[in-house]
């Protein structure tokens, strides 16, 4: 499964990984992009299966590039991974088509709860 990891923290996007293998998903083929914009372009060349976006990014925020993808008819499951959960936020996600929100910080177990119920083998 080719999963993109969305955040313009370069070390974050590592940790996003890391924690993926800990969740036991080994294998997959994970692509980065460090913004929104760069994400878009990456889903028409990359067509990858699971999103996992950070929401605060300079020059197309997480928000701004799931509603692209939605315009453009995409059905790619997508999650925020960020540091802000309040309900508001929670909602606004869900409200934009988001399939769910992941806090940070995160566990392993948190990660495998997601990729488990999205991701396949």
């Amino acid at each position: 499964m080719k999963i993109l990891v969305v955040d313009d923290s370069r070390a974050m996007r590592r940790i996003v990984q890391r924690t993926i293998r800990q969740a036991g998903h080994k294998g997959h083929d994970i692509i980065e992009a460090e913004n929104g914009r760069e994400a878009l372009d990456l889903v028409g060349t990359e067509n990858p299966e699971l999103i996992l976006s950070d929401w605060h990014m300079p020059e197309m925020d997480g928000l701004e590039f799931l509603t692209a993808l939605k315009e453009q008819g995409s059905e790619i499951p997508f999650g925020f991974v960020t540091s802000e959960s309040t309900k508001e936020m929670r909602d606004i996600a869900a409200q934009a088509g988001a399939n769910f929100l992941l806090a940070k910080p995160f566990t392993p177990e948190d990660m495998k709860q997601i990729l488990d119920h999205f991701v396949t083998s």
